[in-house]
């Protein structure tokens, strides 16, 4: 139980710490140099921030502690949020705003938090739209952010591997702790439940 336990959290260490493997650039020219630079800046972006980081290691969590079996249900909430935070970083980049951006994403951490401690289980196509709708404001954080940014594709594009790369960690973890220790995914959940709820109130 503890070995498994320990996997799992090597594999979400492994997943941040591996980011700076990337950070070699060559001496190719001014060009590929920068669009390097910007792929990496991108993929190191979602991992700046703690809340957008939490919520994409919980989406993974969920998926693979709420999954009846490994395909395909493990892959819809994942696949879900990073098809909608493409989505949404595409809007953002064209200048579209929406409100209460921030609200909305310190509130997708209360829900998926919810969801990790509660297990709950849905369809997968509610389970990619539940954590989509949450995925577009995020997005759109990073997105907007771009706007008007000649180098945001390749920045996009880093983002968008570093989110798939947190959703596989965080299935990883979730796989190897479903059947580890019944409290130890309890208290994740609940304390990525503690920090929406937080970031909330600063809000408010």
């Amino acid at each position: 139980m503890q070995s498994k336990l320990k996997n799992a959290l090597f594999l979400i260490a492994a997943c941040v710490l591996s980011t700076g493997a990337g950070a070699h650039i060559g001496h190719e020219s001014g060009e590929a140099v920068h669009s390097q630079a910007a792929l990496l800046s991108g993929f190191l972006h979602p991992l700046t921030g703690v809340d957008h980081l939490a919520a994409m290691v919980a989406v993974g969590l969920w998926s693979a502690l709420a999954a009846r079996r490994a395909w395909p249900d493990l892959l819809w909430a994942p696949m879900g949020f990073a098809a909608m935070l493409l989505a949404g970083a595409l809007l953002g980049l064209q200048g579209v705003q929406l409100p209460f951006v921030e609200p909305v994403i310190a509130a997708s951490l209360l829900v998926i938090g919810l969801l990790v401690l509660t297990r709950w289980r849905v369809p997968g196509m509610a389970a990619a739209a539940l954590v989509g709708v949450f995925a577009v404001f995020h997005g759109l954080a990073h997105g907007y952010e771009l706007a008007g940014n000649f180098s945001a594709l390749p920045v996009v594009a880093g983002m968008l591997a570093a989110t798939l790369l947190l959703h596989a960690a965080g299935v990883a973890a979730g796989w190897a702790l479903r059947h580890a220790n019944f409290w130890v995914p309890r208290l994740t959940g609940a304390g990525v439940a503690i920090f929406g709820l937080a970031l909330l109130g600063r809000l408010a």
